[in-house]
């Protein structure tokens, strides 16, 4: 069996470099490592709960919950918003 943290947004479709609402240049992730997540402090969630996904290898989606059958989309291993894992 196979688990993911699924992280569902409001009007964001993942992990950016910056805050897109303020900056509409930054650039969104479509893959990240947890490390590359830590070190670019790109507070996609409180470092010590990212940190623990990372020891426990749990791999997580950042997606937009309004997007049009993102859960659904997520489930099925479709691409959709950032993934974040050790690869």
């Amino acid at each position: 069996m196979t688990f993911v943290l699924l992280m569902a947004k409001n009007n964001v479709d993942g992990v950016y470099s910056a805050d897109p609402h303020k900056y509409p240049d930054a650039q969104k992730f479509e893959h990240l490592t947890y490390l590359e997540a830590l070190n670019k402090r790109l507070e996609v969630m409180d470092p010590t709960a990212l940190s623990l996904c990372m020891e426990n290898k749990l791999p997580i989606v950042v997606f937009d919950l309004q997007a049009d059958n993102g859960i659904e989309r997520v489930i099925t291993g479709k691409a959709i918003g950032t993934l974040i894992n050790s690869e």
